[in-house]
């Protein structure tokens, strides 16, 4: 694990000044206000928290609960310096990695790097310099406050917020990536316009979650795999606070990288892209590593939610989508599947959007396969009942959504359904965690 921000993060031709203004890039919208002090913070109220898209970007400078001892929690990066050099700046010497002669093996992601001197991954923000492997350190690109629906994870916590951040950075190349402008950095010329690294350190994350009365934070935006043990240092102290954590990923992970996030990540949200070797070549991956991975959560007890972007003409056909959902329900019958809509973006622009109906039609493939939970998603209130979660047993329904904002949740104080009292795996509150049942075996629970 790489010692506290600011102890190994020294580079060269870069420097500091106080950051002001909000993170932009994303792909949502940001509702800002002034606050006292050299901040820009977009709010909402906590009457409006859950009845609208937030995207608060905590773009902090002096003011509370930002405020560091040494100064803001957020700085911006002198501009003088190149995107390369102020990233290779922000680093820490890594944990996750092996010797191999001369040569570091890099074990945070399925493409397993070996690098020499002077090298870089795949991902493009893991090296090697003095004859250590460098990683991502103390500093986000994006940090806000959002609804844990967004997530999306519908399993845990309905209703809460979850403080989000991320860095910059990827080990693939999606064509139809919705968060590009900071997942491509370093590899999309156009994405390095986007980038804004702001210091932070783990201390002021968690202060800024709990200021922001959130119950869980959460690696995103970016791929959280390349930057485990910043999301390590942020977690430990997040579960000291007494707050959850959650990985949103694309799933593309090693056995070392779930091993070493096993005791540090309570929830994660899988990104299964299709059931089609060539389709994960098309994105720099491999089907097969992500499908060990998704074995390999659920054996480790994490909690797991799955989510397919349902893309026109590339993953939408009844034969990949039954393949998925077959494969999910081998794994568990409770694991929640999320069916998203596709819109045009980044280099699909002109892919046209998913209809209704394709997603409505995923959803029932799920269901005749025997997945319990299957949810549509970014189709708002157009796909009937897609969003509700309802008891398998009875057919109460027992949280009630659209879009990010729950309605109604009727889940028991034991995660249980308040008609028939069957227990409903998920995260549901403080020292209730239900575990899913394992196909062909008892429900997995997760080992403290």
């Amino acid at each position: 694990m790489p010692t506290e921000a600011g102890a190994e993060t020294t580079g060269s031709g870069v420097g500091v000044g106080v950051g002001v203004g909000v993170s932009v890039g994303v792909g949502v919208g940001v509702w800002a206000r002034s606050v006292p002090g050299n901040v820009a913070v977009a709010t909402a109220s906590a009457a409006n928290r859950k009845n609208r898209v937030t995207r608060r970007i905590l773009t902090a400078g002096m003011h509370e609960p930002f405020r560091r001892s040494d100064g803001p929690m957020m700085a911006t990066m002198a501009p003088e310096a190149t995107v390369r050099e102020r990233l290779a700046a922000l680093t820490a010497k890594g944990s996750l990695v092996r010797e191999e002669g001369s040569r570091l093996r890099c074990l945070a992601c399925g493409h397993r790097c070996l690098l020499g001197e002077g090298k870089e991954g795949v991902c493009r923000v893991r090296f090697v310099r003095d004859g250590e492997l460098r990683v991502p350190w103390g500093y986000v690109s994006s940090i806000a406050a959002d609804p844990i629906e967004k997530k999306p994870f519908f399993h845990v916590r309905p209703g809460a917020t979850a403080l989000s951040f991320g860095m910059l950075g990827c080990d693939f190349k999606c064509p139809f990536c919705q968060n590009w402008e900071i997942s491509q950095t370093l590899r999309d010329s156009d994405a390095d316009a986007w980038a804004g690294p702001r210091l932070a350190d783990a201390e002021s994350i968690v202060a800024s979650a709990l200021a922001e009365g959130a119950a869980v934070v959460t690696s995103t935006y970016n791929e959280p795999l390349i930057t485990s043990e910043w999301a390590g240092a942020v977690f430990a102290r997040a579960h000291g606070a007494g707050l959850l954590t959650s990985f949103v990923s694309n799933g593309n992970a090693t056995p070392e990288v779930l091993d070493f996030l096993q005791p540090l990540v309570d929830a994660y949200k899988v990104d299964l892209k299709g059931m089609s070797e060539e389709g994960y070549r098309r994105v720099g991956g491999r089907l097969s590593v992500i499908l060990e991975t998704l074995t390999g959560l659920v054996e480790r007890g994490f909690w797991v939610e799955v989510v397919t972007l349902v893309v026109p003409g590339h993953n939408d056909s009844d034969e990949e989508l039954r393949d998925a959902a077959r494969f999910l329900r081998s794994l568990s019958p409770d694991l929640p599947w999320h069916v998203t809509a596709f819109h045009p973006d980044y280099r699909m622009a002109g892919v046209p959007a998913t209809p209704v109906r394709a997603l409505l039609r995923a959803a029932e493939i799920g269901r005749e396969e025997g997945l319990r939970y299957v949810y549509t998603g970014n189709l708002p209130g157009r796909t009937g009942s897609g969003e509700t979660t309802f008891c398998p047993a009875c057919r109460e329904p027992l949280v009630e959504r659209r879009g990010f904002r729950v309605l109604a949740c009727r889940i028991g104080a034991e995660g249980d359904c308040p008609k028939c009292r069957a227990r409903i795996p998920g995260l549901w509150a403080s020292g209730v965690a239900n575990p899913p049942e394992r196909s062909g075996g008892p429900p997995v629970a997760r080992v403290a």
